[in-house]
């Protein structure tokens, strides 16, 4: 390869750089804080579905990947894990 050649693909190499540290390293950050925050998800918590609904955490299953969340009082629905967009309120972790 002679100066040339390399002199072509440095720009594209500088793009694929920039993309990098722009675009697809913050999103990996994002995504392992999500899911760090859904881990973290416990009895007791209010959260937010990725779908709008508010509720409280009534019960976790740890072999599966859902949860209950009470929406109403006596109103409780299954979600799965991954669609917690937000958690409102943490409860203190039982001693």
């Amino acid at each position: 390869m002679d100066g040339g050649t390399i002199a072509q693909f440095l720009p594209l190499i500088l793009i694929f750089a920039i993309m990098y540290f722009l675009l697809i390293r913050p999103q990996q950050k994002k995504m392992k804080e999500h899911q760090a925050m859904v881990e973290a998800v416990r009895r007791g918590d209010q959260v937010v579905t990725q779908g709008g609904l508010i509720g409280k955490v009534s019960k976790v299953k740890e072999g599966d990947n859902e949860i209950e969340v009470e929406i109403a009082d006596g109103v409780k629905v299954r979600v799965v894990k991954s669609t917690i967009a937000q958690v409102l309120n943490k409860t203190e972790p039982a001693k």
